[in-house]
């Protein structure tokens, strides 16, 4: 059930947050392995992109990928908060008074992370490539041109095989593992301190709300430059035997970005990472709360 309850809540989360991952993943790959200057730029910044992704595309273009993205939050946030809940209901991660253990903590929100990171990798592969693409006029990254989920990932297997579909999974275990571990172990020690000082001791809604604020902002800072790799890894081209046209490794990936598009590049995107992922891990988290305490109510041990 705990792993049921994840998912629920990150896709109740994911439907709201998805238009900022599409703003998000357009402006990561726009400029790709061009120099600062040298290329066309259609997104200026989060107003903008939306505009003109509304003004090309229509408004329901801000929810492309929708489908993958929902399967994605419950597939992952599934799997990597049903694993931290499970650990800590065993008292892993806690010590003997109750209290969080920081490197526990770290590693329980870590594994899990990588967990459901890895389970979602199809889907989060095509949902990548749907929400890249855009219209010829504003387009960036490589078009694959899917007309669906299911589509995408058909052709996905009949042309590279299970391989093909785990394409780039092992770039997205940096990023799950950073993103994860810093979002859960932030959020668990913000309630705690909060609660240790008894400053919402009889609101738990304001309490998971405040931790998640944090929780936020720190799964932010910490995960883009991982995701934005990432990213690029999943949407580039490939040949035909499932090969990459652009990147041939991680660390080739990283090079390549360094030496052509500068540092600042790994930050592309950042004010929709940190607008979605804000919002997201507010009412990710609130919502795996609340049906927790609903749960507990209702079903009690």
């Amino acid at each position: 059930m705990d792993f049921m309850i994840a998912g629920v809540a990150a896709v109740g989360a994911g439907f709201f947050t998805n238009p900022l991952e599409v703003l998000k993943t357009r402006m990561q790959l726009q400029g790709e392995l061009h120099a600062k200057g040298h290329y066309t730029v259609h997104y200026r910044n989060i107003i903008h992109a939306t505009y003109t992704i509304a003004k090309h595309e229509g408004f329901l273009s801000l929810q492309k990928g929708l489908s993958p993205a929902l399967w994605v939050q419950f597939i992952l946030n599934g799997v990597r908060l049903g694993i931290y809940q499970s650990l800590e209901d065993r008292g892993w991660v806690l010590d003997r008074e109750g209290g969080t253990v920081f490197y526990k903590s770290v590693l329980a929100g870590g594994v899990g992370g990588v967990a459901g990171q890895i389970a979602c990798s199809p889907v989060f592969l095509v949902k990548t490539h749907l929400q890249t693409q855009g219209s010829e006029n504003i387009a960036v990254g490589f078009q694959h041109k899917h007309r669906g989920m299911m589509q995408g990932l058909r052709i996905i297997f009949e042309e590279q095989g299970i391989k093909g579909l785990f394409r780039g999974a092992g770039a997205s275990i940096p990023r799950a593992f950073v993103g994860s571990t810093s979002q859960l172990t932030s959020f668990k020690y913000s309630k705690e301190f909060l609660n240790q000082y008894e400053y919402f001791s009889d609101k738990p809604l304001l309490t998971s709300f405040c931790g998640s604020m944090v929780g936020g902002v720190a799964i932010s800072v910490m995960m883009t430059p991982f995701d934005l790799i990432m990213t690029r890894l999943y949407n580039q081209p490939v040949d035909p035997h499932g090969r990459g046209l652009l990147y041939t490794n991680y660390l080739d990936c990283v090079v390549k970005i360094f030496k052509t598009e500068g540092i600042s590049a790994f930050y592309k995107g950042v004010g929709p990472m940190y607008l979605r992922l804000g919002p997201h891990t507010v009412l990710c988290l609130v919502f795996w709360d609340e049906l927790k305490r609903l749960y507990d109510r209702f079903w009690p041990q």
